[in-house]
């Protein structure tokens, strides 16, 4: 049975509504999305991340969160007596379909404050649970809450890159966890891969059709989309009709004196090197206008520019990457520009240099 549970407050069909004004703001949002999805209302408006553009509001309907839950739920064999936990912004729309996952499967879900690591103080049992990258890695770092991880047997990780670090110690903790594929304009993920060494390999939900167009860009058509066929920016490699792998966006993709470059695939191969030279510093790889080659690959370093760091950096680049592939330049930079969501906003990034 669906019940939302936060401290001493429980709401569910038969119980009452909270005073929202005793509750800070992200429980008031939760609260108030549950009761109007209770009285059933049909359309709801969400704001995008911003991570590749503008921000902007998108309505929403009913029908597709509805989709989205059925097909993640028929992904992961939930049933009622799942206990889910909320512990994302629920303003932002990962957050909000963890609610409506908990009242379209009808089963028990726990709010907590979002934090860097919110399982910290937790002892109950849950079944499912949805993460951000940085919550995993802070939660990977204490023993209790590592072991709190451990014992959930579907933990789904969204809204960024997974750091090659952090993939790697899931794996050691034998952790089961996926890496979630989506995004605003098709209600949450529409395709998960399991975290596992080496490159990760997106399987589609049940009802999801996709496929690519000239230019090996994903297009997705499914229920949670509206039915209407989706065409996005995201090269991918199509493994088979219904598999890919992830290259990177194709407003990224550079064509440097003739060469196709990705620099989220890049990003992936220096990952150890930047983790062992510039260790907790966020990075990435980007393009700026050359005369001579057209575009040309820089690297971006969120940290103090020791010049014992950029000589290590820039040596090992050059043994990690081919001839063509490693930076021209390496920047480094007090503090990136990131979006509400906290992803890197790497064109406001490179355009404040």
């Amino acid at each position: 049975m669906f019940e939302l549970r936060y401290q001493s407050y429980h709401y569910s069909t038969s119980q009452a509504l909270p005073n929202l004004e005793e509750l800070p703001e992200f429980a008031q949002v939760a609260f108030a999305f549950c009761r109007d999805w209770l009285a059933g209302q049909e359309t709801f408006t969400q704001q995008t991340s911003g991570s590749t553009g503008a921000p902007k509001l998108q309505v929403l309907s009913r029908t597709q969160m509805e989709a989205s839950a059925a097909a993640t739920g028929a992904f992961f064999g939930t049933t009622t007596r799942s206990h889910l936990l909320c512990c994302l912004n629920p303003a932002f729309i990962a957050g909000k379909m963890m609610l409506v996952r908990a009242m379209v499967w009808d089963c028990p879900i726990t709010l907590v404050e979002p934090s860097a690591n919110p399982l910290l103080g937790l002892e109950e049992q849950f079944i499912f649970v949805a993460l951000v990258p940085l919550q995993v890695e802070a939660s990977l770092a204490e023993e209790k809450s590592r072991k709190l991880l451990q014992s959930i047997p579907h933990v789904l990780i969204g809204g960024a890159a997974l750091p090659h670090k952090t993939q790697h110690m899931l794996v050691q903790q034998r952790i089961r966890a996926w890496q979630s594929f989506g995004m605003t304009e098709t209600v949450s993920h529409i395709a998960l891969a399991p975290i596992e060494e080496g490159e990760l390999v997106y399987q589609a939900l049940p009802g999801v059709a996709i496929g690519i167009n000239e230019q090996d860009c994903l297009w997705i058509q499914s229920p949670m989309s509206g039915t209407e066929k989706i065409q996005t920016n995201d090269t991918i490699e199509l493994r088979s009709k219904n598999t890919f792998t992830w290259l990177g966006r194709a407003d990224f993709v550079l064509n440097s004196g003739g060469i196709k470059l990705f620099p989220e695939q890049l990003e992936r191969r220096i990952a150890p090197l930047l983790e062992e030279t510039c260790p907790g510093c966020a990075y990435f790889l980007f393009g700026e206008n050359d005369s001579r080659l057209g575009e040309q690959l820089v690297l971006y370093v969120e940290g103090t520019a020791e010049e014992k760091r950029r000589l290590a950096l820039e040596a090992g680049l050059g043994q990690i990457l081919g001839k063509y592939e490693v930076p021209k330049k390496v920047y480094f930079k007090s503090a990136f520009a990131y979006t509400p969501t906290r992803k890197i906003n790497r064109q406001a990034t490179a355009a404040s240099l």
